[in-house]
């Protein structure tokens, strides 16, 4: 596969592995490093003069490094004369920061700030993944595939939950209607979703249940949980609400903070991380 060069960050470089030995291809030589003052430093060690380069890196971990790394490893390989440079974001950050939240807010719109920042540094195209929001799309002036998660969630669904005819898909927010009616009619199964209410970030107040789980299996699908309140409160008022078993089914487990123990206390079948299951190799 001539002219393709791959090249990984230091978010995840077992899935750039992966990537490249589906591919057959050899990862690129990158050497990343910081200085004493924290600022990053990335060395590109071999040409990319005409080659059509990608590079791998998720906006999750330390995500503020892990951006920076990634504009600089972009702009590293633009100046090199790189014939076309591909952002390959699973994860994209500030996604979440996608727009105003009230009339009169002077809260930024960060999601578009980071398109800026990666158009600036020279990507001329973007792969991610179950966008948190799809207009993020339309911050870009450049090509951005926003690939779905869906066909290995109903995947999953099929091989791992005997009683899935039985089931209800549900959002744990208004926002995720449109990805779980679409699953739910690819099952050809009922769907249902929950009404949420913050008074903060990260904090739930309030939760209606929109939709008939009694005596059937629950399947929470999401795109993104970081502290998991969210999905565990769902969990909570499914069962309250008289399903059998709940499962939930996330894109991107982000698992700060008190998450993982929240999940312990849940009271889940199963939870699923997709991106840890694409990994494994199915």
């Amino acid at each position: 596969m001539p002219n393709i060069k791959i090249f990984s960050g230091s978010s995840h470089p077992d899935l750039s592995q992966k990537i490249a030995d589906r591919l057959g291809l050899e990862l690129g030589k990158v050497v990343t490093k910081k200085f004493s003052n924290q600022e990053t430093c990335v060395e590109i060690g071999e040409s990319v003069r005409g080659e059509d380069v990608y590079i791998v890196q998720s906006g999750c971990g330390e995500i503020n490094d892990n951006l920076m790394e990634l504009l600089i490893m972009i702009n590293a390989c633009k100046i090199a004369s790189a014939s076309r440079v591909t952002a390959v974001i699973p994860c994209f950050p500030y996604a979440r920061q996608d727009k105003k939240d009230k009339v009169g807010s002077r809260a930024p719109i960060s999601a578009k700030l980071v398109a800026n920042m990666l158009s600036v540094a020279g990507a001329d195209h973007i792969i991610t993944m179950d966008l948190h929001a799809s207009q993020i799309q339309g911050f870009f002036d450049i090509p951005v595939d926003n690939l779905y998660a869906e066909p290995a969630v109903l995947k999953w669904i099929k091989e791992n939950i005997n009683e899935w005819k039985n089931c209800t898909i549900v959002s744990p927010d208004a926002g995720g209607a449109k990805r779980v009616t679409s699953i739910a009619d690819r099952l050809n199964v009922d769907f249902a979703l929950i009404h949420k209410e913050r008074k903060k970030a990260n904090e739930v107040d309030r939760m209606v249940l929109v939709g008939d789980v009694k005596d059937r299996v629950a399947i929470l699908v999401d795109d993104m949980a970081d502290t998991c309140g969210t999905v565990c409160h769902a969990a909570d008022k499914l069962v309250s609400a008289g399903a059998t078993k709940v499962y939930a089914i996330l894109t991107h487990g982000i698992f700060s903070g008190p998450a993982i123990s929240r999940i312990n206390n849940a009271n889940f079948e199963a939870v699923v991380r997709m991106m840890l299951w694409f990994k494994a190799g199915s």
